[in-house]
């Protein structure tokens, strides 16, 4: 995938619009903070360019091509961490790693090693036994990253996806986020955080669903 693209993107529920008309267009490599109060439409803006919420009006590119759903998004790896991490709490945090990659037909062996190695870049290898509500709120959002990290997407969307860390983990999680970037993902998170968006390479600011941009996208 080289490119994500929304053209005159908007996002309304019943009438209440939580985004205004947006064109983002952004490619391989990049990393983006989406930051903004809460209710600001941070999390609306995700889940449309996940292909989870229907636009009101505009567009979801995906290398030119209409993106059509959430199971089209999957498909041509894009990944959406939401808030609250969308974990199954029976289930252990090695397991919320490898079920996902046995379903996408990841061979037993790969899915095993890509769940060790996402279980340890979080600082969890001696976590994976145990289940996900046995963990705290920090460590549910490392779990949640392992496995967005060993699905290896071609767009990472995290959803205020280190809100709980201290500032060690969060720093080692902004840093695996940069990594992905670096392999050639599009990352996008929304934070809170300034520290956390500061690390990103440009900023979208939103405010009542309209959007600024802080700091622009880079010029390619």
């Amino acid at each position: 995938m080289s490119e994500l693209r929304a053209r005159g993107l908007s996002v309304a529920y019943d009438g209440l619009v939580a985004v205004q008309p947006i064109d983002l267009g952004l490619g391989a490599g990049m990393m983006v903070a989406v930051t903004g109060p809460s209710g600001a439409g941070k999390s609306s803006l995700l889940w449309a360019l996940a292909g989870a919420v229907a636009p009101a009006t505009g567009s979801v590119t995906v290398d030119g091509e209409p993106l059509t759903g959430r199971d089209d998004a999957a498909a041509r790896g894009i990944g959406l961490i939401p808030q609250g991490n969308g974990l199954a709490g029976a289930l252990s945090a090695e397991e919320n790693v490898l079920v996902p990659l046995l379903a996408r037909k990841v061979s037993p062996r790969e899915a095993l090693e890509r769940t060790a190695a996402a279980l340890a870049l979080v600082g969890l290898e001696e976590s994976g036994r145990h289940l996900v509500d046995e963990l705290s709120g920090g460590q549910q959002q490392r779990v949640a990253l392992a496995r967005a990290f060993a699905m290896r997407a071609e767009v990472l969307l995290a959803d205020e996806s280190t809100s709980d860390l201290d500032a060690g983990n969060r720093e080692r999680m902004i840093a695996a986020l940069r990594a992905e970037a670096a392999r050639g993902a599009i990352v996008v998170l929304a934070t809170h955080d300034p520290e956390a968006a500061a690390e990103a390479d440009a900023e979208l600011a939103l405010d009542e669903g309209v959007a600024s941009w802080p700091r622009p996208l880079p010029v390619t």
